[in-house]
């Protein structure tokens, strides 16, 4: 009696009453593409290891001249540190590969159509917030291969045209990657980028519990009398969090099999190893600048290969306004060409970014 109790005296103080029978009633679609409905909560799953992972690391490490050393203690003297690193390494990692799937699922599905057309929205300025974090994250340990791909990294926003130098700049703190660099990386991905992330994640997440999830075409032409549901709590909650903890595992045997390698130590006047290259969710841009400036050589390329990459990006966002019915329409049928054309785009020049 004690329990309910408190359970009713927490409801009613908490104003849980709306959420509780929202989660009640949502019902989830069972047919054979329900896999895929998986992927969001691998997402947010993978995130929050990064947030746990992150606020432990953050006790050791030390921004600035001393980033390197404070990394190697981490790595090598506090216990276990090499552990929660590899784990925050490969939950970036696994996270964004996540995002990627369940942004494409989305798009195949059709799930960016009214009233969904928020949720896609929120989704791609998290994808883009997400890629953000990855870039400021990576160059913080300061070794070589951090530094040189950041440097790298760095030619893709200054071959924006004509914002791109100044922005360039100001992540940098001056015309070179240097340790100011390493200290505004690091404001930027503990403090900037989760303020503005948490308040859009919770857009989303409010989204999907508003909307539900979408049916593909092929289950949304059936007959209600044939389409088939599942209680959102417990079974699809129960069946998220078995998914929740197979994630768990395979992290954590990447982690303890490939712990996350610490190279040497950064130096700003040696030449740049060869084959340096940014991290893989950033192979394509890396890519089409390579590819578009063996075409038009320069700053014209560089600003050519941007500009084309920063309309397939809007293009790609403002698809709830190309695809407005539900309807197999002609109009529907070119938006589908044109996003399974961008897929094959991206996934075609990131292994591309591999061997050229």
């Amino acid at each position: 009696m004690k329990l309910e109790t408190l359970k009713a005296d927490l409801v009613e103080r908490l104003g849980l009453e709306e959420a509780i029978k929202l989660a009640g009633k949502k019902t989830v679609p069972v047919h054979k593409h329900t896999f895929w409905y998986f992927w969001g909560g691998i997402s947010l799953f993978s995130f929050l290891i990064q947030v746990v992972t992150g606020i432990l690391l953050m006790v050791y490490y030390r921004p600035g001249p001393e980033a390197y050393e404070s990394v190697r203690q981490i790595t090598y003297q506090i216990q276990f540190g090499w552990l929660i690193r590899s784990v925050h390494n490969w939950s970036a990692n696994f996270f964004l590969f996540s995002v990627f799937v369940h942004m494409f699922s989305v798009f195949l599905m059709k799930a960016y159509r009214r009233p969904r057309e928020v949720g896609w929205y929120s989704g791609i300025a998290l994808l883009l917030l997400g890629l953000t974090f990855g870039f400021s994250g990576y160059l913080l340990p300061m070794d070589e291969l951090s530094f040189f791909a950041t440097k790298v990294g760095m030619e893709i926003p200054n071959a924006i045209p004509i914002i791109g130098p100044p922005i360039a700049n100001l992540l940098r703190g001056g015309l070179e990657v240097n340790e100011f660099t390493v200290q505004r990386f690091f404001a930027l991905h503990v403090v900037i980028l989760p303020l503005l992330y948490m308040p859009l994640l919770g857009l989303h997440l409010w989204m999907v519990q508003k909307h539900g999830n979408a049916a593909p075409p092929s289950e949304e032409a059936k007959e209600p009398s044939q389409r088939k549901t599942m209680p959102f709590f417990p079974n699809f909650v129960a069946q998220d969090l078995g998914v929740w903890l197979i994630v768990l595992n395979l992290i954590s045997l990447l982690a303890a099999l490939f712990p996350w390698q610490l190279g040497p130590q950064a130096d700003p006047l040696a030449a740049a190893p060869e084959g340096i290259h940014p991290e893989w969710y950033f192979m394509s841009q890396f890519a089409m600048l390579k590819l578009i400036g063996r075409v038009i050589p320069g700053l014209a390329g560089e600003a050519a290969a941007m500009t084309l990459f920063t309309l397939g990006l809007v293009l790609w966002a403002m698809i709830p306004v190309f695809d407005k019915d539900k309807t197999n329409t002609k109009r529907s049928r070119q938006v589908l060409y044109f996003g399974i054309f961008v897929i094959l785009v991206l996934l075609s020049t990131t292994f591309m970014g591999f061997v050229i």
